[in-house]
C-alpha cells in the first residue's frame, strides 16, 4: 500500500507499528498523526523522522487536521484516551470526543479516500459484571481460570468473541464498543474494508506507563528507580492477572491482516497474549526483582477500584485458526527489553516514568 495513515502515530502502539511497517516496506509512505497529549510521545518524533516516517501534528477530534494529507490507502486507527478510569472522577468530554467523535472523523476521511480501515479496540468492551462471573482458583502467585465455566464465550483459554455484551463496561469501554458498531455500519453501508482487533494489554519498550494505563512499564520503572507501589484490590493480594502482548507480535498480525483484507473484511478478533503470555502483579514483581536486584516497598490496599477485574485472558482461537498467528514473545523477554530500554534512555525517561 503506497500511503498509510496511523492515528496516534507518535504514541506507543502507533509508532511501534509505524517502525515495523516501514522496515518491512521501505517504499511505503507512512504518516503518523498525533496530538502529543500523552507525555513522552514527543520523544518519538525524531525517531520517526530518522526512519523516513512523516509526523503530522494533529488531533482526530478536529476533522480539519486531516486536511493536507495525501490520498491514503489504509488507516490504522490506534489513537485513544486509553485509561479505563477516564471519566470516572472527571469530565468524560475528552474521552468521548477522542474515542468516539475522533473515530467518526477517521471514518469520514477513510470514506473520502476509499481507504481500508484497521481499528485497534480493547478487551474492555466486555462487561465487567459478566467478567466477574468467571470461575477461577487461587494459586500461590495468581488467579487461574477453571476448566468449567458458567457463561458463554468463556473457557479455560479465556474470553472469546461470543462473550455476552449485555451490561456496563466503563465509559472507556463503552466509547470503544460504540466506535466498533459505527465502523461496522460504515463498512456495510459504504463498502469500506474494515477489521476490528479487541486487544488485551499491549506493552513493550517505549510505552510511557502510568498508574491507570501501562502497568507493565510502570512496574518496571518503579523497580528501576526504587519507588513504591501498591497491590490494589482483591485483598491486596497482587494476584489479579492480565495477558500481555508485545507490539512486535501485534505487528505480525496486522501485517497478515493487511495482506488478507479481502478475506477478513468486516470481521472482529480478540487479540492478546493468551494464557502463555500472562502475568499477575505478584509475578511482575518477581520479574522486576530478579532483573534489577531491587526490592521495593509494595503496600496492600484491600479495596478493589471501580472498573477493575480479577482476571482477563484472551482466547485467540478465532484468529489463530484462520491465520496461524500466535504470540511468540514471552513475559521474560518482554521485561528484559523494557529494562534495557529504560537503562539506555534513563535521562530522557526519568522525568516521565520516575
Amino acid at each position: 500500500m503506497p500511503n498509510i495513515l496511523i492515528t496516534g502515530g507518535a504514541g506507543f502502539i502507533g509508532s511501534a507499528l509505524a517502525f515495523e511497517i516501514k522496515k518491512a516496506n521501505p517504499n511505503t509512505n507512512i504518516y503518523c498523526l498525533d496530538n502529543l497529549k500523552r507525555r513522552g510521545s514527543e520523544l518519538n518524533i525524531p525517531r520517526l523522522k530518522k526512519e523516513g516516517i512523516y509526523f503530522v501534528h494533529g488531533d482526530i477530534r478536529n476533522k480539519e487536521d486531516f486536511d493536507g494529507l495525501p490520498p491514503i490507502d489504509l488507516i490504522i486507527e490506534a489513537s485513544a484516551e486509553p485509561s479505563v478510569l477516564a471519566g470516572i472522577n472527571s469530565t468524560p468530554d475528552y474521552l468521548l470526543n477522542t474515542n468516539l467523535v475522533g473515530t467518526i472523523n477517521c471514518l469520514n476521511f477513510a470514506l473520502k479516500n476509499k481507504s481500508d480501515f484497521i481499528f485497534l479496540s480493547t478487551s474492555r468492551i466486555y462487561p465487567i459484571k459478566n467478567i466477574e462471573k468467571s470461575v477461577y482458583s487461587e494459586t500461590e502467585t495468581r488467579f487461574e481460570l477453571a476448566e468449567n465455566q458458567t457463561i458463554i464465550g468463556l473457557s479455560k483459554n479465556g474470553i472469546s468473541e461470543n462473550f455476552p455484551l449485555n451490561g456496563t463496561r466503563s465509559l472507556y469501554g463503552a466509547s470503544k464498543l460504540t466506535s466498533e458498531l459505527i465502523i461496522q455500519e460504515y463498512g456495510e453501508t459504504y463498502g469500506i474494508r474494515t477489521v476490528i482487533n479487541r486487544c488485551g494489554v499491549l506493552t513493550g519498550p517505549w510505552q510511557m506507563g502510568k498508574s491507570d494505563q501501562g502497568v507493565v512499564v510502570l512496574w518496571a520503572a518503579r523497580h528501576f528507580w526504587k519507588k513504591n507501589l501498591s497491590y490494589i484490590g482483591y485483598g491486596g493480594s497482587g494476584k489479579q492477572v492480565r495477558d500481555i502482548l508485545h507490539t512486535s507480535d501485534l505487528y505480525q498480525l496486522i501485517d497478515w491482516q493487511i495482506k488478507n483484507l479481502d478475506k477478513i473484511h468486516g470481521e472482529t478478533y480478540n487479540v492478546g497474549g493468551g494464557t502463555d503470555v500472562s502475568v499477575s502483579l505478584l509475578e511482575l514483581t518477581n520479574y522486576c526483582e530478579n532483573i534489577t536486584g531491587n526490592k521495593i516497598e509494595i503496600s496492600k490496599v484491600a479495596e478493589t477500584r471501580q472498573a477493575d477485574i480479577p482476571i482477563y485472558i484472551t482466547d485467540n482461537t478465532k484468529i489463530t485458526t484462520l491465520s496461524g498467528w500466535k504470540p511468540q514473545i514471552k513475559p521474560q523477554q518482554i521485561m528484559n527489553e523494557i529494562f534495557d530500554w529504560i537503562t539506555a534512555n534513563e535521562k530522557d525517561l526519568e522525568n516521565i516514568l520516575k
